[in-house]
């Protein structure tokens, strides 16, 4: 398995996110419409310099998940923030520790980018997820954003 950048707006990234927005559809009791004011991740927030997109691939080299970050007060001086987004895996691969092998990744691009904090967003329905970031350390804070989907927002010093 091998972690690696790529562009967020190639076919292989837009397949990767629409199999990720299919999955939240089918779990959330309401249903998901990326575009009904989930916070952003567009191809332009997520490629360098203002972000990255990173591709979880397998043996064989094929896509089986995906994650992005972008930077958020990228003016600020003292503490810079950035935001994980999109971090999914295919089904058939969870339980192996991959998402801990990408979250890292995630945290070491946010580092790359100069952020010092890294924050995040999920829903109570994605109770893996949840369990994943709580373990690596990060902590539950209060709403950055207005994302409808969210229920728990989280923070960590990178």
């Amino acid at each position: 398995m091998r972690i690696e950048p790529t562009d967020a707006s190639s076919e292989e990234a837009q397949a990767l996110l629409a199999a990720y927005f299919a999955e939240l559809a089918g779990t959330f009791p309401d249903g998901f419409d990326p575009g009904a004011g989930s916070a952003s991740a567009d191809p332009d927030e997520v490629r360098p310099p203002r972000g990255g997109f990173l591709v979880v691939r397998d043996d064989e080299g094929a896509a089986i998940g995906c994650g992005a970050v972008k930077l958020l007060d990228a003016n600020r001086a003292q503490v810079r923030r950035a935001e994980i987004k999109r971090m999914w895996l295919h089904s058939s691969t969870r339980g192996r520790g991959l998402g801990a092998l990408l979250l890292d990744a995630l945290e070491g691009a946010a580092r790359e980018l100069g952020a010092t904090e890294g924050v995040l967003d999920t829903n109570a329905t994605l109770e893996a997820a949840l369990a994943l970031y709580r373990l690596h350390g990060w902590r539950e804070v209060a709403a950055y954003n207005d994302n409808p989907y969210a229920t728990h927002w989280f923070a960590k010093e990178l």
